[in-house]
């Protein structure tokens, strides 16, 4: 049997309750994601849940790499 070692990988996307739209949305990071090797889905990791119905997933951007934490 071959002993597999699991790197800690940092995530590739930020999970954000929006509330609002347009310029007056609030975007509220609550969790981060990390895309399965085959690219067809996602492990999500949730520091809060949401209470409306609005939850994006956005890839992080070179923007967020200095800041992770920060809220959009």
């Amino acid at each position: 049997m071959k002993k597999q070692t699991k790197e800690k990988k940092a995530p590739t996307h930020g999970v954000y309750v929006v509330q609002g739209e347009g310029d007056n949305a609030h975007w509220l990071k609550i969790g981060a994601a990390w895309l399965h090797g085959d690219g067809k889905g996602a492990n999500l990791i949730l520091e809060a849940l949401p209470l409306s119905n609005k939850v994006v997933v956005r890839e992080f951007t070179e923007k967020d790499g200095e800041d992770k934490g920060a809220q959009q």
